[in-house]
């Protein structure tokens, strides 16, 4: 492009770039854009990416950073089949809590983990994909909806046992 072609082109670019700054700093529109709104961003962010917050916060102190529990007391959550299985169970359990024994892997474990039943539908969806999809875990991503559909369900339940978790959810822990 020849010089002076390129200098009769320099005030309409200058133009139009500092229109579309104008929004920008002081006295400019505050309204967000979706590139700088926060909740859009947010938003885009994957459950598993933020189930990985909730659970540093809340479930890594027993669960471990590894998945891998504590012995005796605090069961795996690498490979377990509790959690692994059908998502109905492990929601339950986030909810209401478990008491007494549990098989994990072929070994006993026997602590109390209390209800986070105050959770929101999308926090226990989240930190439970987070969980299902860590430490080589492979299963699906659960839902808001799942989570609400089993809260439904459970309305107050307490601590829920093993063995109560076996009846109401056949296969469960297999």
């Amino acid at each position: 492009m020849p010089f002076a072609a390129r200098n009769a082109l320099a005030p309409a670019l200058l133009l139009l770039a500092s229109a579309s700054l104008a929004g920008c700093g002081k006295g400019g529109d505050a309204t967000p854009t979706p590139s700088t709104d926060t909740a859009v961003v947010a938003a885009a962010e994957p459950p598993a990416d933020k189930g990985a917050a909730t659970y540093g916060q809340i479930c890594q102190s027993c669960h471990q950073a590894t998945g891998l529990g504590v012995d005796g007391t605090f069961p795996p959550l690498k490979g377990s089949k509790w959690l692994l299985g059908n998502p109905d169970v492990p929601i339950s359990i986030v909810i209401a809590g478990l008491q007494g024994a549990i098989k994990v892997e072929g070994k006993e474990f026997n602590g109390v983990m209390q209800a986070w039943g105050m959770l929101s539908d999308d926090d226990v969806a989240n930190v439970l994909t987070y969980a299902r999809s860590q430490w080589g875990n492979a299963a699906g991503a659960v839902t808001p909806a799942q989570v609400k559909a089993i809260r439904d369900k459970i309305g107050s339940h307490g601590a829920w046992t093993a063995e109560e978790l076996k009846k109401a959810y056949p296969g469960a822990g297999s």
